[in-house]
């Protein structure tokens, strides 16, 4: 049984960390968040402590990993992306490995400070990258190394997720803190996008504002238009008033039905870097360098057969 540390206990994303650790039979036993909203914890490790203060997070870890039969072993970083490399540094520096959220951090750059730190201490790092492990993902990655055609692949990428007035109000709503909209939601899309059809060739944008973004990837095996919103508004009217969320991609003209199968893959993904097969730095380089190409990249109008269809509402 491997022990947990969780830094970010009272985010959105933190319960499916807290489910794997547990589902994997293992336990937590320190949580930390600045805020206390974190019930959840009841139901899934009653007994782990909990602080509101990392110098407290700090020394009660350091406390504990005197005696081996204490020590933690894993620190979950669930926190605001700007804080990533701090809090996976620290956790490095305390003798553990790390399963932080995406995005990893916002620079190649800050890539190879981690890789420093990781070979300083001897420890790792592991990215959840969780559509790699999505069957439909899975099944159209066989398909497309299968009929290595020279043709590339037409596809369409278009991901609405609804969002209130509290998030520009959060740290998501900050690009100062989350980077973006095109890094906040679509890191572990364009990771998707390279997994499938490898080394990224073109990058454009052609839209970009606080709830919405557009733009262009060109792959060795696939042309794809993007869109990414949080505005309930862009929601198809298949699906407005009915659901809050709208996934889509089209291969060739065909859809690509991956909207279910997301609630366990954080298990999966645990159960992955436990067995020796996690995704580490290298692995997330690839989609760490195309969302900082995107957050530098002035807005270009789209050339023919270039522009997603949702650009034309936004005109």
């Amino acid at each position: 049984m491997k022990k947990f540390a969780l830094i970010g206990a009272a985010g959105y994303i933190a319960p499916r960390h807290m489910r794997a650790i547990k589902d994997t039979g293992n336990i937590l036993v320190l949580a930390y968040d600045i805020n206390d909203s974190v019930g959840i914890i009841d139901s899934i490790s009653p007994d782990s402590m909990f602080v509101t203060e990392f110098e407290r997070f700090s020394e009660y870890a350091n406390r504990i990993k005197r005696n081996p039969e204490t020590a933690i072993d894993y620190v979950a970083v669930c926190s605001p992306n700007y804080l990533h490399h701090s809090h996976i540094v620290s956790a490095l520096r305390l003798g553990c490995d790390v399963i932080c959220e995406k995005p990893l951090v916002p620079t190649p750059e800050i890539l190879d400070e981690l890789a420093l730190v990781e070979k300083e201490t001897g420890k790792r790092i592991y990215n959840i990258l969780q559509l790699r492990h999505h069957q439909a993902i899975l099944n159209l990655k066989d398909k497309v190394a299968r009929e290595k055609t020279t043709e590339k692949y037409e596809v369409d990428l278009t991901y609405i997720t609804s969002r209130g007035n509290w998030y520009m109000e959060s740290w998501k709503g900050d690009p100062r803190k989350s980077f973006g909209l095109a890094t906040n939601i679509g890191v572990h899309f364009f990771d998707m996008l390279h997994f499938i059809f490898g080394k990224l060739q073109k990058n454009v944008v052609h839209y970009t504002s606080e709830h919405k973004a557009a733009g262009y990837l060109e792959y060795e095996k696939a042309r794809v238009r993007w869109f990414l919103s949080i505005d309930g508004n862009d929601l198809p009217a298949t699906v407005k008033g009915t659901k809050p969320t709208f996934r889509s991609i089209t291969v060739n003209g065909d859809e690509i039905e991956f909207s279910e199968g997301f609630t366990d893959l954080h298990t999966v993904s645990y159960q992955e870097i436990l067995n020796g097969k996690g995704y580490g730095i290298e692995d997330a380089r690839h989609c760490v360098e195309t969302v900082n190409t995107i957050r530098s990249l002035s807005i270009t109008p789209p050339d023919a057969g270039e522009g997603h269809a949702f650009l034309n509402a936004l005109n």
